[in-house]
């Protein structure tokens, strides 16, 4: 698999793209979350193989990616990538994102009605149902944490590695599968007291993002929630959640052998549970 690396200028920023596959079959952006970097959907691009377009990009600020957004927020983060989308010439791609990827999917499919579909992986959407039961929980306690000024900064600079290493241990259900050299990639990704800074804003604009997602009205974009078998919190719960908050198209699916890193984890299996949405939506 060719994967080709270029640096796109949107506005203030110098985005980090990396593309695969063939570049006149069906678009798909892919955003990566927090500790991780493009590198997130490596693997997943590999088993998209050459029938689809694939694109993957470090998030602003973070990896090889110049200019953050400041104070994180998603809608920010949405409108930098839909220029990228625009400047691409992409025609109704397939958003999607994992972790704090998946909140930007969600301020993306709200601001703009060009995608084809928005998938969402392994998250909670601040403001919409269950995400106060989630962060009440104590293994929830890094989202607290890293909304600090300048603290969380202060005390993981230098050791990103370890730091990233508890998340990675902790939430996936398979540990090995992300290995050591993607360990150190996604670390070094954030070497950077920039880096860091643009990374931990992504959870200080939260409340503010709760905020917004709250207010944000129905939606007419077709999603995708997926989550990995073992996380803790019944998929169903959060499709509830999705369909209150005004989700009016919504399909799900749980992707077995998986935590919470399902990239690293089941790259394979991911791909399968997008590709197989866009097949049966294609034929509906």
């Amino acid at each position: 698999m060719q994967f080709s690396h270029q640096s796109i200028a949107v506005r203030d920023h110098e985005l980090h793209v990396v593309t695969s596959g063939d570049p006149d079959a069906a678009p798909y952006v892919f955003l990566h979350g927090w500790p991780q970097s493009w590198l997130a959907w490596h693997d997943v691009m590999i088993a998209a193989g050459e029938g689809a377009r694939c694109i993957a990009i470090d998030l602003p600020g973070i990896g090889a990616s110049r200019g953050g957004v400041a104070g994180g927020d998603k809608r920010a983060i949405a409108e930098v990538v839909h220029e990228l989308v625009a400047k691409l010439g992409l025609d109704r791609p397939t958003l999607v994102g994992h972790d704090v990827g998946g909140m930007i999917v969600y301020a993306y499919m709200h601001a703009y009605a060009d995608l084809a579909r928005a998938v969402i992986v392994n998250t909670v959407i601040p403001g919409v149902d269950p995400w106060d039961a989630v962060r009440s929980r104590p293994e929830i306690w890094h989202f607290a944490f890293h909304t600090v000024p300048a603290l969380p900064e202060l005390l993981v600079h230098g050791h990103e590695r370890p730091y990233f290493d508890f998340f990675f241990d902790r939430l996936s259900a398979a540990p090995a599968k992300v290995t050591p050299e993607r360990r150190a990639q996604y670390a070094d990704a954030y070497g950077s007291e920039d880096a860091l800074r643009a990374g931990f804003d992504l959870y200080r604009a939260m409340p503010d993002d709760a905020k917004h997602n709250a207010s944000a009205g129905p939606c007419d974009t077709p999603m995708l929630y997926l989550r990995g078998d073992h996380d803790p919190t019944d998929i169903a719960i959060y499709a509830d959640g999705f369909r209150a908050a005004g989700i009016r198209d919504l399909e799900t699916a749980v992707i077995s052998g998986a935590g919470h890193f399902v990239g690293d984890e089941a790259p394979a299996a991911l791909w399968a549970a997008i590709e197989r949405d866009h097949r049966v939506r294609r034929a509906a």
